[in-house]
């Protein structure tokens, strides 16, 4: 904690995030839980010392096999039992669709405790407009439901990271042609 908040000061960073890591085998649920919600009532804590939030993110396990808050649902119990305002969800688009499904009804539901959102584009976690998902909806959907925070980019760029830019004109097209 300490180093994470000396990096934090160095960068201003109002906003940490905060994985759970791997399930532990032969180590009970319950056990591991309780490890939780203490390490993260205790993260939460300093953090709000200095007036920063801590992002709580759920990952699939599909692709992180054995991760220990694979679904929004997850997270939000995780929320619930921290009871600190400061603790907050980081909402990745990528991981909700691959886990959850039904992305927008998700953004509905848990907009309130959402406080940072990261896209990605599914199969492959590739830029925005390289799979199933409808982003010129979603990001008008973001816009209506009053989402003021950030949207951060978190993806496999394909072909490479100057051909994966390339997603910015097409949904740029698509919003102005609609």
């Amino acid at each position: 904690m300490d180093r994470a908040l000396e990096y934090a000061a160095i960068l201003d960073c109002p906003r940490l995030n905060c994985l759970a890591g791997l399930r532990l085998e032969g180590v009970a649920h319950a056990v591991q839980w309780d490890a939780l919600v203490k390490n993260v009532r205790y993260a939460s804590g300093r953090l709000a010392e200095e007036s920063r939030t801590l992002l709580v993110e759920p990952v699939n396990d599909k692709d992180v096999a054995g991760f220990f808050l694979p679904t929004t649902s997850d997270a939000v119990r995780l929320l619930d039992e921290v009871a600190d305002p400061s603790v907050r969800l980081q909402f990745d688009v990528y991981h909700v669709q691959r886990m959850e499904g039904d992305v927008t009804a998700r953004l509905r539901l848990l907009l309130p405790r959402i406080a940072h959102l990261q896209v990605a584009d599914n199969p492959g976690r590739h830029q925005p407009g390289t799979g199933e998902l409808n982003f010129p909806f979603l990001f008008d959907e973001l816009d209506r439901l009053g989402y003021d925070g950030f949207v951060g980019l978190e993806y496999v760029p394909e072909p490479d990271t100057a051909g994966s830019l390339a997603w910015r004109e097409r949904l740029q097209s698509t919003v102005q042609g609609a």
